[in-house]
């Protein structure tokens, strides 16, 4: 079934703020694999300018991935989440995320389009601090495979004699 196109333009509302602390940052620079110490020395955060310690620059993912439940589950978009696959991600940035911040999510449907029975949602989510100021907006790229003929679910028994 493909996506309701009607939803391209759509906006959620702003989700309640997410506070971003210290231990989250060392948590995800540990996980990806990133030892520079401005992730986790505040001392070597302040040398470079900021005010703490800085997230690294994919750190927004773990924030909009929790968001994104409200574009998935939406019964009356029509995604089949058991079918996508993440496709692209990109982020753009008004400054680094910080220790402290308290960010809130607002997610839009950008486009949904149809490639070779795949449907693809294109999501941007816009991250702003406590005091309403842009910190970074991450455009994210679904796709729900085109169901398989006889797999299940598709309404076509595979096999079946006669068929």
């Amino acid at each position: 079934m493909a996506l309701d196109q009607s939803f391209v333009g759509r906006s959620y509302p702003p989700t309640r703020p997410y506070e971003v602390g210290r231990e989250k940052i060392r948590e995800f620079a540990e996980a990806i694999g990133d030892p520079h110490p401005v992730y986790v020395d505040p001392e070597a955060a302040k040398e470079l300018g900021h005010p703490d310690v800085i997230a690294p620059p994919t750190f927004p993912f773990a924030i909009t991935t929790k968001v994104a439940q409200q574009v998935i589950e939406d019964p009356e978009l029509g995604l089949d989440y058991t079918r996508v696959v993440h496709g692209d991600q990109k982020f753009s940035y008004t400054r680094p995320v910080r220790a402290g911040d308290r960010l809130s999510v607002t997610s839009h449907i950008e486009d949904i389009k149809s490639l070779a029975g795949n449907d693809v949602l294109l999501v941007r989510n816009e991250l702003h601090d406590e005091h309403g100021e842009h910190v970074v907006t991450t455009h994210t790229k679904l796709v729900a495979r085109a169901a398989e003929e006889g797999a299940p679910g598709t309404g076509t028994a595979a096999g079946t004699p006669g068929e």
